[in-house]
């Protein structure tokens, strides 16, 4: 038998028999194998068969070297055949086909090694599309540059399965230094890449949830930022909380703000919130009562004084507005400023700039200004008793703080923030407070506001005994006090209803009155003297609607 030529097509993984006759000397054997597991035979052809004519050729007389080719081949194809990884070689002369495919092959892909060897582009045809390219650079790489293939493909298995495979490949060169054949062995890693995948999908899912624990960490600091850095602020009603919504945006900047509510509704704790959220904040927060001195000493207070000023004025005094360049100067009961006081104070927010009492010498400060009223200003401009040039230099960021019969949910956070205050300062342990206690406090009009709650539950921690607190409300229009740990558990006016049962009859009556008009010159707002935002949030909690 001869040996098939290069690209007859007559390739096949078996070994033959030589052609009778056909004998091979022992030191022929021996040079031949060397060069079977060094180097391709001389001239190129196929070197699987040249195998097959060495260990298979006609023994010499003693037929020692034969018998031991034939075993040594055996050994070794026993040994490529057993290892869990399919080898393979491929020629580089232009015949385009499979030299050799171990059997592993059809386990690997469903494809016998024949089929393989019979079709030179099944290989490429079952490359993954998308690692098509990646496999011509990586074969470039090697053919031209030397380089090792090491790389990880995909390929389509008979089924239709994706088969990850990760190949090893080798170039081997002719005795011209040319490369002759590609000889390597590929790996089924499809199980890895799966876990690879799975450990992936499981790092994005670790990730998303570190991502949203993150979120959520800063949602807590800024929730924790709003009750504790806000000062005393407590509450979590959607009114207090819009109120610390407007805080946020506004504490950063320099702009002037409004505070306006009742007495006792918080406005200076929400102004040292502001200080605290803004650059100024290193520095302390300087404040003026305008209602807490006579109109005489207000300018002075405010502007400072030289000596000899004013009868009295014995030395040099600093104002509030030098005082607090670089800060914040909260001005307190803004609507008590005698208007000769107003005119200046508009030049101050106008320009930075003033002048000591008895000095003519021109000041500046950069001040930031936060005010704040229980009146109602616009209602003051109209009668004429409040500037209105002042009023709109004011009116920047204005911030309404709710009365607290508005938010009656959060009277049990505010009555327990001042038992644990009291109980610090006291050393009083209160553990609870009864459910009609509550509801009494909840019921309660509080004009007085957050300031009365407080007072109220200092002097219920003097006078309780014990570990539940015991609150006694004060009078009411009717004169009578009402025990909050009375059984009756009801707050009731002179007439027998509820504090909340007439609010709501005399709201609906006005209502009826004016066709359920809230808002506008005569809409039940401005007969009841209220703003139609606090009209509705007081319908909404009277759950007073109109009727269809």
């Amino acid at each position: 038998m001869h040996e098939p030529k290069a690209g007859d097509g007559r390739h096949t993984n078996a070994l033959s028999e030589p052609a009778a006759g056909e004998t091979l000397s022992h030191q022929e054997a021996e040079r031949r194998l060397a060069r079977m597991v060094g180097t391709p035979p001389p001239g190129g052809g196929d070197f699987f068969q040249l195998v097959a004519l060495l260990t298979s050729g006609k023994r010499t007389a003693n037929g020692a070297g034969g018998a031991q080719l034939h075993r040594a081949e055996a050994r070794y194809r026993a040994l490529v055949e057993q290892i869990p990884a399919v080898t393979f070689m491929a020629p580089l002369d232009g015949s385009t086909s499979q030299l050799y495919v171990s059997p592993q092959i059809e386990e690997l892909l469903g494809f016998s090694a024949q089929e393989w060897l019979d079709d030179p582009f099944l290989w490429y045809r079952q490359l993954h599309p998308d690692d098509q390219a990646r496999w011509a650079d990586s074969f470039t790489r090697t053919c031209f540059a030397g380089e090792r293939i090491r790389a990880e493909f995909r390929f389509l298995s008979r089924d239709g399965r994706v088969v990850w495979v990760h190949g090893e490949a080798k170039l081997v060169m002719d005795e011209h230094g040319a490369p002759s054949f590609l000889h390597g062995v590929a790996f089924d890693i499809t199980e890895r890449k799966r876990a690879e995948e799975a450990t992936l999908v499981a790092y994005e899912e670790i990730k998303r949830l570190k991502d949203q624990l993150q979120a959520d960490n800063v949602y807590l600091q800024e929730e924790i930022k709003l009750k504790c850095n806000f000062g005393e602020i407590v509450g979590q009603t959607p009114a207090i909380r819009g109120v610390l919504d407007q805080v946020e945006q506004v504490a950063g900047t320099s702009a002037t703000v409004l505070i306006l509510g009742e007495t006792g509704t918080g406005k200076e704790l929400l102004a040292r919130a502001i200080h605290s959220g803004s650059p100024r904040s290193a520095r302390p927060m300087l404040m003026f009562n305008g209602a807490a001195l006579p109109s005489t000493l207000i300018e002075s207070e405010l502007f400072g004084h030289e000596k000899g000023a004013y009868t009295g004025a014995l030395n040099r005094q600093i104002g509030r507005f030098e005082q607090a360049d670089g800060s914040t100067l909260f001005l307190d009961e803004i609507g008590e400023l005698p208007l000769e006081v107003q005119v200046k104070l508009l030049r101050v927010l106008q320009y930075g700039q003033f002048e000591r009492l008895g000095s003519s010498r021109t000041l500046s400060a950069k001040v930031r200004i936060i005010a704040a009223s229980n009146r109602d200003l616009e209602k003051m401009v109209q009668e004429g008793r409040f500037r209105e040039d002042l009023f709109y230099r004011l009116n920047v960021f204005p911030i309404r703080l709710p009365p607290l019969r508005e938010r009656p949910e959060d009277i049990p956070l505010l009555a327990w923030s001042f038992v644990r205050e009291f109980g610090r300062t006291m050393g009083q342990k209160i553990t609870s407070i009864p459910r009609a206690t509550m509801e009494a406090l909840k019921r309660y009009p509080w004009p007085g506001n957050i300031r009365e709650l407080r007072n109220v539950i200092e002097r219920a921690m003097i006078v309780t005994q014990g570990p539940a607190l015991t609150v006694e409300l004060p009078s009411m229009s009717n004169g009578n006090s009402i025990s909050a740990a009375i059984s009756s558990n009801q707050t009731t006016t002179n007439n027998g209803l509820t504090l909340d049962e007439t609010q709501r009859s005399h709201i609906l009556s006005v209502l009826q009155k004016t066709g359920w008009r809230v808002s506008g010159k005569n809409g039940a707002a401005a007969i009841l003297g209220l703003k139609p935002t606090t009209l509705e949030s007081r319908m909404a909690r009277l759950g007073i609607r109109r009727e269809r």
